[in-house]
């Protein structure tokens, strides 16, 4: 067991993954907030992990046929963040669908999300610091 691969630290790990992809794709939508028939992008990735937690069981796991044996397989996957496009949608007479507004709106949700998925990080890494260290 290693001290940094328990789940909740990489579900923390994979927030912060998919709060980095956020901002570059909040980034993009803005930077091509004129452009004709640019559609916007979001990220997604909480929805997953809420998905995760409602009850979602691995499909594979190993068989045992003797209690010596090691189960594995149940172990649980950190789902990936996903990028998807506004395909439907439209804001301007261009085709456009960015609105500056929401897009600022996200993007500060975004960071704080990000400095919250930090400040856990630190948290654990300081906790275990603590218990190595015998303090």
């Amino acid at each position: 067991m290693g001290l940094l691969n328990n789940v909740s630290f990489q579900r923390m790990q994979g927030g912060m993954e998919a709060a980095n992809k956020r901002q570059s794709v909040l980034s993009n939508n803005v930077a091509n907030v004129d452009t004709p028939n640019f559609k916007r992008s979001d990220v997604s990735f909480e929805s997953f992990l809420q998905q995760q937690d409602k009850g979602m069981k691995p499909q594979l796991s190993a068989k045992v046929s003797d209690s010596r044996h090691f189960a594995f397989g149940n172990n649980v996957v950190v789902p990936a963040a996903v990028v998807t496009t506004d395909e439907v949608s439209s804001m301007n007479n261009n085709d456009n669908n960015v609105d500056i507004d929401r897009e600022m709106a996200l993007s500060a949700e975004n960071q704080l999300r990000y400095n919250s998925y930090i400040q856990q990080i630190n948290s654990q890494i300081s906790m275990m610091r603590t218990v190595v260290e015998g303090r």
